[in-house]
């Protein structure tokens, strides 16, 4: 079946949303099952490079400034019009914005499939957002996308009608934790210790719910217990001041290493001896997925998907947000058992590559596109996939 889809974000900023749209966006069009458009509001970002190269034309910008002005009713008309005059069948929205852009357009142009998605739980929305996604939005989407059975939930408990709600989970292309450099040469390309063992955190610095001060507190006990530890937090924003104050008056000035944006992903992580992610909220986190795919055990907590990546005792361990003694001693356990921690690392490899695969994300974005042009629920699209992702 060949038809037209347009995917909409807002830009190209080295996002977990951003690389995840483009990706999937990269895999329809190398598939050829739907020719594939791109759009967004404002066309800048690290990542519109990748974009442009993917040669799907003109990526078509629609700038807003608000939703309640004169210029957000000529972005609306213009976006109608470009789906009426090109046939667009299938418009895709990820994330709140462009939710209320993408579907409330879509709908004006009477395009047949409106696709919505939410990638993170409630403590990112404002209770206004919340409403307005929930009354004005999901009614006319034909299908929402989660990228975790814990955001389904959260949708369907929240009034959405199960029906409508469709898990897509992440896709995790392997080659993001390639390793270019041999292990002494990261160790020196991102300014770490030889002679210590790390445990790293990957995560912005831009927003509380990270909770890279949990991730400090658990250090400090780490390093009581551990003496060689040393500690990884990888990320850039507003909040690293703060951290690395923090770290400081903990003690750990020379301890913790702050890499800044981790453009080496793949060597930060060669060279890490255990993962953590310490957040008190997310959606489905891709750090977890990097650090399975890397083949590095994982400590995170209890967080949105978490316990659907993370397999407790057996790919890593899953405690409690805010408990920084938990976390520690997951952490310490793995690193007086490194054999153990070996084995849980390549066994969430195995897990990462089954479940969390590029192909896996194709075949359920494929199959829930041909459900909705068929005039099928979202629900029957799931039922007729096979169960490729029991491992």
């Amino acid at each position: 079946m060949k038809a037209d889809v347009l995917h909409l974000i807002d830009n190209f900023e080295q996002g977990g949303t951003e690389r995840q749209a483009l990706q999937l966006v990269r895999l329809l069009a190398e598939s050829g099952r739907f020719g594939v458009r791109l759009a967004c509001f404002e066309r800048r970002g690290s990542l519109l490079e990748e974009a442009s190269r993917l040669g799907l034309g003109e990526i078509e910008e629609y700038p807003l400034r608000s939703f309640y002005d004169a210029n957000a009713a000529r972005q609306f008309r213009r976006f109608a019009r470009r789906l009426r005059r090109e046939g667009v069948r299938i418009v895709h929205a990820h994330g709140f914005y462009t939710n209320v852009f993408g579907v409330i357009g879509a709908s004006l142009a009477g395009t047949p499939a409106r696709v919505a998605s939410r990638r993170e739980g409630r403590v990112f929305r404002t209770p206004a957002r919340e409403r307005f996604e929930r009354r004005a939005v999901f009614p006319l989407a034909h299908a929402v996308v989660a990228n975790a059975d814990a955001v389904r939930a959260e949708l369907i408990e929240g009034g959405v009608p199960a029906r409508k709600v469709f898990t897509v989970y992440n896709g995790l292309d392997l080659a993001r934790v390639a390793t270019r450099l041999a292990r002494d040469e990261a160790l020196e390309a991102l300014g770490l210790p030889r002679d210590r063992r790390l445990v790293t955190l990957v995560a912005n610095v831009n927003h509380p719910v990270k909770d890279q001060p949990t991730f400090l507190r658990a250090a400090r006990r780490v390093r009581e217990a551990v003496p060689d530890a040393a500690f990884v937090l990888a990320g850039e924003g507003r909040l690293l001041g703060e951290s690395r104050a923090l770290a400081a008056s903990l003690g750990l000035a020379d301890d913790v290493f702050f890499t800044g944006r981790c453009e080496r992903v793949g060597d930060l992580l060669s060279v890490s001896d255990v993962c953590v992610l310490s957040s008190k909220a997310e959606g489905f986190s891709n750090s977890i997925l990097e650090y399975m795919a890397a083949a590095r055990p994982v400590v995170a907590t209890d967080v949105g998907g978490a316990r659907e990546a993370v397999e407790e005792g057996e790919t890593g361990y899953v405690v409690a947000p805010g408990d920084d003694e938990a976390l520690a001693a997951r952490v310490i356990e793995l690193l007086r058992d490194p054999e153990r921690a070996r084995r849980m690392g390549e066994r969430g490899r195995r897990v990462v590559e089954e479940k969390f695969s590029c192909e896996a994300q194709l075949a359920r974005t494929e199959a829930l596109y041909e459900s909705l042009l068929e005039k099928r629920s979202p629900a029957q699209a799931a039922s007729a996939l096979p169960r490729r992702e029991s491992v």
